[in-house]
């Protein structure tokens, strides 16, 4: 069974043989013998609050996995679950096994079998999505907020989900919103695989797939000398690569101050990862340990590549960014019930007072927003009630009475 490990370094994977038969004590064996941190650093939880911890003291409100004879199979995790993990001090994050030989010594080397131990970093010219087209209700509910919320003050992100063509054009009809926390210069997802299981049942309904990442740049970074920061572009990899979809998409949205004229402007960008930016991190040559005094304009190889006709362990990030077209239209679903994951939780007021504001429409238009059917997919059964619910929404078609009733009851409620 492979398990996810989130730490303050990213998130990393550990693989158990024979897991129901192994407890914490054992996990924590298996995280000192493959990640490198010893067993008495190491504090675990399901609770990713755990990473939010600020002393000791926090720490040890985090028992769910404090007992170290406690079975995995009480923990109710499953092939790719996360676990969070704290844990004092510093270490080194393993990095790719070593080349071996090209054969028994002395055997020569072909100029191929040279060429092949040379990882070459060069641009990209054309990207795999010809075009990222946003739904104007949902580009503009993400922004709103961090403009007028936030104040672009921090990092926000979330992924994006919608259609994909034959001819490699994306559009995306609505941003999940994980549960996250955002710094200056950091974006921390708290991803949650139950809310995530909800709403690629919605997308799925919805004949959608997650098609990319988004995120806010704070105002801080507009001076800075850079498209992408080094934790951005490892970030916007890791989630290329976990898509396994070749037209994802990353976009990037930062308030462009113009002190002359006295004024800011927000600004939407698009890009995809190259190929060999995500072969590079699927293979492990990033270094991941981002240092105090790193310049963010670069990445960091663990051993040298070759750009241009020079060795070197530091690339520039901008290498590795295919810029990609960027238009709008106006998509199937709202964007006006509050969003998942902000400031205010959603109530059952959120849904009472939506369904009033739109009660002079038909009911399916009523539920036809990306936020309210998560709201509603949190209590109903996702194998069966979401499908049909989702029907309902991609058709336009009448939504079933016993639906209506049981939605305006959760309304009613608050």
């Amino acid at each position: 069974m492979m398990l996810r490990i989130r730490s303050r370094d990213g998130l990393e994977r550990v693989t158990l043989d024979n897991p129901n038969n192994k407890t914490v004590s054992d996990l924590k064996t298996i995280i000192e013998k493959q990640l490198r941190i010893p067993t008495h650093n190491q504090t675990l939880s399901t609770n990713q609050n755990l990473l939010l911890a600020k002393s000791l003291q926090d720490l040890l409100l985090f028992t769910d996995m404090s007992n170290p004879n406690t079975p995995l199979t009480a923990l109710n995790l499953s092939h790719g679950s996360i676990i969070f993990l704290a844990y004092e001090g510093e270490r080194t994050v393993q990095g790719p096994a070593a080349f071996s030989p090209a054969g028994s010594f002395g055997k020569k080397m072909t100029m191929d079998d040279l060429i092949a131990k040379q990882m070459r970093v060069s641009r990209q010219e054309n990207p795999h999505c010809e075009l990222v087209s946003f739904d104007r209700d949902c580009a503009n509910a993400f922004q709103h907020y961090v403009n007028e919320n936030l104040a672009f003050a921090v990092k926000r992100g979330g992924f994006m989900y919608g259609t994909v063509t034959e001819e490699g054009k994306v559009e995306v009809n609505f941003i999940y919103e994980p549960p996250q926390q955002g710094l200056e210069d950091n974006l921390l997802f708290f991803r949650d695989p139950e809310e995530e299981k909800c709403v690629e049942a919605i997308a799925a309904g919805l004949g959608m797939k997650r098609v990319g990442f988004i995120f806010t740049q704070s105002v801080s970074q507009d001076k800075k000398d850079y498209t992408l920061s080094y934790r951005e572009v490892l970030q916007a990899a890791e989630y290329h690569a976990e898509s396994g979809l070749k037209e994802w998409v990353t976009a990037v949205v930062k308030l462009e101050v113009n002190e002359e004229m006295g004024g800011a402007d927000v600004h939407f960008e698009a890009f995809q990862m190259s190929d060999v930016c995500i072969r590079l991190f699927k293979e492990g040559w990033f270094d991941t340990e981002v240092k105090e005094d790193h310049d963010p304009k670069l990445s960091i190889m663990k051993k040298d590549v070759v750009v241009g006709v020079k060795d070197t362990k530091e690339v520039d990030n901008d290498f590795f960014l295919v810029v990609v077209k960027i238009s709008d239209h106006q998509g199937p679903l709202s964007s006006t019930f509050p969003v998942e994951n902000r400031n205010t939780q959603v109530t059952a007021m959120a849904l009472k007072n939506h369904l009033e504001r739109t009660k002079n429409l038909p009911f399916v238009k009523r539920i036809s927003d990306f936020h309210l059917l998560l709201v509603l997919a949190r209590v109903l059964d996702v194998s069966a009630d979401v499908p049909a619910l989702t029907e309902c929404v991609q058709t336009q078609s009448a939504v079933p009475e016993g639906y209506q009733i049981l939605i305006e009851s959760m309304a009613s409620a608050a």
